[in-house]
């Protein structure tokens, strides 16, 4: 049974970097779903390096979201695969953190400008060159996190960039709506910390992931496949009364942060 009518859809994913990539499982469940799937990479080195992942058949072509001229480009190489775009999966972040973590008041305005580029306003840029190509009732969905009301000292100024990105949801889902089609479908999935190779070079961050998994209810860890999980319903039509939303997967950690486990440090 097909419950989340996902099959046949095509499907475009952006954002596989590696095996523990939030895309890379949203990409197994929509295969194992019956979608058709085009990845969109940064360049054809991190396509080739891949390949082996994502499949020797599946389609596949590079997009730098940095350049304007690429996402111009995007449309055309979608179009070789696509006739149309049934959903967009956006699951793109880059901060600098090379030299280590800076008060927030002394941040680079290059760093936290190149972050909110590639991070946040990507997924407007993408969706206005993508609209003719949209079904009528595409559904677009990006990666948050579960909260941007913490000041977390292992996220730094990616705290700020998510909620621009949180914002820009609710904004992309009114236009589109207004001026694409009625039936256009904008979402978030805000998770809580997560295992992988992205995050774990944040300093800090794992020291943050292991106290976020003592504090969920189940007291395990968010898995990437919970999260693609919820992408994937995202994209169902099943979801069709969704938009404009943010939704929290973070198996309870947000109500919990004051156990009393965690406060006696047990």
């Amino acid at each position: 049974m097909d419950f989340l009518q996902l099959s046949q859809r095509n499907i475009v994913v952006m954002g596989v970097a590696n095996r523990r990539s939030v895309a890379t499982a949203v990409g197994n469940v929509l295969r194992e779903a019956g979608a058709h799937l085009l990845y969109v990479f940064k360049d054809q080195a991190l396509l080739e390096k891949n390949r082996p992942l994502i499949g020797q058949d599946s389609p596949a072509v590079t997009c730098d979201v940095a350049r304007e001229e690429e996402l111009a480009a995007l449309p055309a190489k979608i179009a070789a695969f696509f006739p149309r775009v049934d959903g967009l999966v956006h699951s793109l972040a880059f901060a600098n953190y090379s030299e280590g973590f800076q008060p927030f008041h002394d941040i680079p305005r290059q760093d936290f400008l190149q972050a909110m580029d590639i991070s946040c306003y990507s997924l407007v840029r993408v969706c206005h060159h993508l609209k003719g190509m949209f079904a009528p009732d595409a559904s677009i969905v990006t990666m948050s996190i579960s909260s941007t009301r913490m000041a977390s000292e292992s996220y730094g100024y990616m705290g700020p960039v998510k909620a621009a990105l949180d914002s820009s949801v609710v904004f992309l889902a009114k236009s589109l709506a207004a001026n694409v089609s009625p039936d256009i479908r904008v979402n978030a999935v805000g998770a809580s910390p997560l295992k992988t190779s992205a995050s774990a070079g944040i300093p800090g961050y794992v020291d943050s992931y292991l106290y976020a998994e003592k504090a969920t209810l189940r007291h395990r860890a968010l898995t990437t496949a919970e999260a693609a999980n919820v992408v994937a319903f995202l994209l169902s039509p099943r979801s069709g009364g969704l938009t404009a939303q943010t939704v929290i997967v973070d198996a309870g950690m947000s109500c919990n942060y004051f156990d009393d486990k965690l406060i006696h440090h047990q």
